[in-house]
């Protein structure tokens, strides 16, 4: 980026995906974003942002959250407003991760699922599942801070054979 470009600012990243079968129990598919600070922006996250939480400064919330996949499009919703973030924070990876109550799930066993990443109005980045077929998580995107150019991102697609506290752990690993 050049010294002009501000980078992104506020990000939306959604999730939908179809409700399981009758008769199945639910699919519950979980955004989670995990932050690093510059001493250790590939090892243990200074935080997470699940559901049932968001960031101790406000600027990662998860405001949607769907256990079921019914509703109209994109049911699970997370903000990250990254120019916001205090600037010992230099990395943000976000990922999904499929809930095991009900047995166990890959990506190949949901119907329909896709995230997308926005900035406004503006899609940044938008996939499905397929490549991960047999995956139980897998990142989505990375967020990096880039000095005094602002935040960039890339696609950061990755899968991984962990539930959800497994993937929290692993999402500082994760790389393109």
């Amino acid at each position: 980026m050049s010294g002009l470009n501000k980078g992104v600012g506020k990000i939306e990243v959604t999730l939908r995906w179809d409700p399981a079968r009758a008769g199945a129990p639910a699919h519950d598919l979980d955004l989670v974003a995990g932050v690093f600070t510059a001493d250790d922006p590939y090892g243990t996250p200074d935080y997470l942002v699940h559901f049932g939480s968001r960031s101790p400064d406000g600027t990662i919330t998860l405001h949607r959250d769907s256990r079921t996949g019914q509703g109209f499009g994109y049911d699970e919703a997370m903000t990250l407003e990254l120019e916001r973030l205090a600037p010992r924070y230099t990395r943000v990876v976000v990922g999904v991760a499929i809930q095991q109550g009900g047995g166990r799930l890959t990506f190949a066993d949901i119907i329909n699922a896709a995230v997308r990443v926005r900035e406004g109005y503006t899609d940044l980045l938008a996939h499905d599942f397929t490549e991960f077929a047999e995956a139980r998580s897998a990142t989505v995107v990375e967020f990096t801070r880039e000095g005094t150019d602002g935040w960039s991102y890339r696609s950061l697609r990755q899968g991984f054979d962990a539930d959800p506290r497994e993937f929290a752990a692993l999402l500082g690993a994760a790389r393109a």
